[in-house]
Parts: structure tokens; sequence; C-alpha cells
């Protein structure tokens, strides 16, 4: 009988686009996620960087490179990223375009992190489609292209084979999002404890936890109460105790968190409730149906609708590691 020889499968492609004034670190997470070599999979991705425009291509920080490779090579992508944009304001090539829609159109897909999603969106990709972007270009976006729907309110979204990502860090959440498809939950987590990042944050997931900033810079007493509360932030803490542990009034409390902090005590205090869970969660040791009580929420139900409300997510989502949930209660 006569064998014949299985051709090796092709590892996927990616390809990262490069032009001139490259965000460098934008351009630093796809090299991370998807070019540093990886000896210990079977499989791996193969990796390009493709220049947009005729090089050498300068980047932030005063880095210049050249990339070997031009638009052509997107007809071979399995995956694309787009790692910022020059600017907001600032027109994209045509000729990028028309590349990217038709890399789009043969099934490759596309995924921008930060500014990046003007390339996108001026190419068509994002028509009907949701998308988001970091915070600051929320707005422009959605004014300049209303076609398009703008979620400003999560780390990434996944629309159709077309990707997009907040703030750049988000681009590693995205990042570790598609690994995760392609070879499962398991090496995902690898790639990321190598990174030394939480193995899965969940795309719905706010950019930030809205934290008041200080308005001015907090005076030592309010500083020393502020630090007593999170030291025992599983203590009742009404705003009678904080005054007294202030040896102040409550109406000269809430005037001078107003003055300093820009909320009021018992607003900020849920803050750091909600900002201490996540650390706990985050962590993985404490079991779930024990934070509310370390963080002092009072109950599971006040737990999980302030942990919502503030992170867009409930706490058993927020846990997610490997794929599985961790903690034994159910949430919704």
């Amino acid at each position: 009988m006569t064998k014949f020889a299985i051709p090796p499968v092709k590892a996927p492609l990616v390809c990262a686009i490069a032009y001139d004034g490259l965000c460098t670190f934008e351009f630093g997470i796809a090299v991370e996620l998807f070019a540093l070599p990886r000896p210990e999979f079977d499989r791996w991705y193969r990796f390009a960087t493709v220049k947009a425009e005729p090089g050498p291509i300068r980047a932030l920080g005063g880095i210049t490179l050249d990339a070997q490779d031009d638009l052509d090579l997107l007809q071979e992508a399995s995956l694309i990223i787009v790692p910022g944009w020059r600017g907001a304001d600032i027109p994209v090539p045509g000729t990028l375009c028309a590349a990217l829609r038709a890399a789009r159109d043969r099934g490759a897909r596309i995924a921008s992190i930060c500014s990046g999603v003007f390339v996108l969106a001026a190419a068509g990709l994002l028509d009907g489609k949701t998308a988001t972007t970091h915070w600051r270009y929320t707005q422009k976006l959605a004014e300049r292209y209303p076609e398009i729907t703008v979620d400003p309110d999560v780390l990434f979204v996944e629309s159709g084979g077309v990707f997009t990502s907040a703030g750049s860090a988000a681009g590693l959440d995205l990042g570790l999002h598609i690994i995760r498809q392609d070879y499962g939950a398991q090496v995902a987590a690898s790639v990321a404890r190598r990174l030394v990042l939480p193995a899965q944050r969940d795309g719905g997931q706010r950019q930030f936890v809205p934290r008041p900033e200080p308005r001015a810079r907090v005076g030592s007493g309010l500083a020393a109460l502020q630090d007593l509360i999170r030291a025992s932030i599983d203590e009742n803490w009404p705003v009678e105790r904080m005054a007294s542990s202030a040896g102040t009034s409550p109406r000269t409390l809430a005037r001078r968190f107003h003055e300093e902090v820009g909320t009021t005590p018992l607003n900020w205090l849920k803050v750091e409730r909600v900002s201490r869970a996540a650390e706990l969660l985050e962590n993985g040791h404490v079991p779930l149906a024990d934070v509310w009580d370390a963080c002092g929420f009072g109950s599971a139900e006040t737990f999980r609708r302030e942990f919502r409300k503030a992170m867009g997510v409930p706490p058993v989502r927020y846990r997610e590691r490997l794929g599985a949930i961790s903690g034994a209660t159910a949430d919704s």
C-alpha cells in the first residue's frame, strides 16, 4: 500500500501594520503576543510586520524601522492587527483601506488597538457593527462615524470577525482573547502567566473603575482617616463613625470630602469597597462567597449589585479563569 505524506498545516499568519508615526507600545503588544517564539507549544503563529507606506518608518520614541513586507502580504494573513494610528484626525491612506477590505473579504480577521479603530472605520469595516476605543476617543468616533455603534464602556468588542479594543493595555486582553479562540484556554493562560497578567478579563468589563480623584492635596487628617478605613474595610463605617475618627462633625467631614476628593464620604467608601473586592477576585484565593464580607458590603446581594454597577460585569464573571468560573455560588 502506498503511503502518502500529509503536508504540515501552516501556522496562522499574523500581520501587524507599521506606519509612519507608529505607536510603539501598541506595536509592541502585537509583537509580544504573536511574534515571540514559544517553543513550549506544538504550534504557534507566524508573524510579519507589514509597512503601510514606503519606509523607513518612524516610531514614537525616536525609533526607525524598515519592514520587508508590504500590503500585498495581507492577502495571506489570518489576522491583521492595526496597532494604533498616528492621529484620530489624520486621514488613512486609500491603499491601506483597500488592502484591509480585500483581506476581510477573503476571510481574514482584523483587529485594532486603541486609536487603530479609526483605520478600521475609514476602511468601512465597522459599518453597522459595534466597536470601542480608548475612552478619550469614543465621542469623536461616534460623531465622525454615526453608522458605528460605539460602546465606550468595555475593554474590547468582537463583531463579525472584526475586533476593536479600548486603551492600549486592553490590546493585551484582546490578544489573549484571540489566542484563546485559536489555541484554547490553557495556552492563553500560559501566555498570560509569562506576561504576568490575569488569564482572562471579560471584554464587557469596564475600562476603569470610576474612582474619584482628589481635587487638591488631601490634608493629613483626611488621609489618615482614609488609610484607617482601608485597613478595616470589612467593618461598618457610617458617616458618624468616620467623623468621630477624624475628630470632626459629619457636616464638616462631608464638606472636606467634597472639597478634597470630589464626592461624598459614603460614595468614596463604596468605590474603595469595590476596588478591594476586585483585588481579592483577581488574587483568586479568597472564596467568592467570602469576598463580600471581607469588603464590608453587608450582604452578598449588595456586593453583586454594587460591583456590577461599578465594573460592568458580575463578580463571578470577573473571576473567570481558564474559561471556567472559580467560585461555588452562581451569579446573575
